[in-house]
């Protein structure tokens, strides 16, 4: 499997995540793989109420705290998901979002050198 081929199935799994655990997938997807580390970057993911509720500071405060619970509900699914892929052992797993430019960053890393067993198959 090439790099490309492996960041593309690592999207995938994330927007299945997205979809099947958090409601609604994101408007697109991209996904870097950096040596142990995995940077996946969502974009145009709030629906339309999450848009109008981030308009003011405290709606913001009360979806990030929502979304926050959702996704640390879900984290070992979605780890799951991407160790079918990687086949290594996942570290952490970090997300951010946000609420100005409806983007969201998940941050993984793992313990071992995706980039180098990639270019070993």
């Amino acid at each position: 499997m090439t790099k490309g081929q492996l960041e593309a199935k690592i999207s995938e799994a994330v927007s299945k995540f997205e979809v099947e655990y958090m409601g609604r997938g994101p408007k697109s997807i991209r996904t870097y793989v950096i040596n142990e580390i995995i940077i996946i970057r969502l974009l145009g993911f709030l629906n339309p109420s999450e848009q109008k509720l981030t308009d003011n500071p405290q709606g913001i405060e009360l979806f990030k705290k929502m979304r926050t619970l959702l996704f640390e509900g879900g984290r070992e699914y979605l780890e799951t998901l991407i160790k079918n892929i990687i086949d290594v052992a996942v570290i952490s797993t970090h997300s951010d979002i946000s609420t100005r430019t409806g983007e969201k960053i998940i941050v993984i890393t793992t313990d071992s050198n995706l980039e180098e067993l990639v270019t070993k198959k």
